[in-house]
């Protein structure tokens, strides 16, 4: 009889062993996987400002502004334009 609640009690102290390290992990992985998460709400909200800052230096006014600017580019004038109908230009 004492054999096995020695038995007994070595197996139950193994259990609770084993509970409590996977509660641990299980803890753990719950910290970790909050991390992530915050991280890709982080990351989400730098994509989303990347977006605004890649649209605001695309806008068609900066680009003829830094043209003219810093390219010193300027519009051809009136007689160096020429029109072309490219319905017409296809039939041919």
């Amino acid at each position: 009889m004492v054999r096995l609640n020695l038995l007994l009690l070595a197996l139950l102290t193994a259990c609770a062993l084993g509970l409590v390290t996977a509660q641990h992990k299980a803890r753990k992985l719950f910290v970790e996987l909050e991390q992530e998460q915050e991280r890709g709400r982080s990351l989400e909200v730098e994509y989303g400002q990347l977006q605004l800052e890649a649209s605001t230096w695309a806008t068609p006014s900066r680009v003829e502004r830094v043209a003219r600017e810093r390219l010193r580019m300027h519009p051809p004038g009136l007689k160096r334009l020429q029109v072309t109908d490219t319905k017409q230009g296809a039939a041919q």
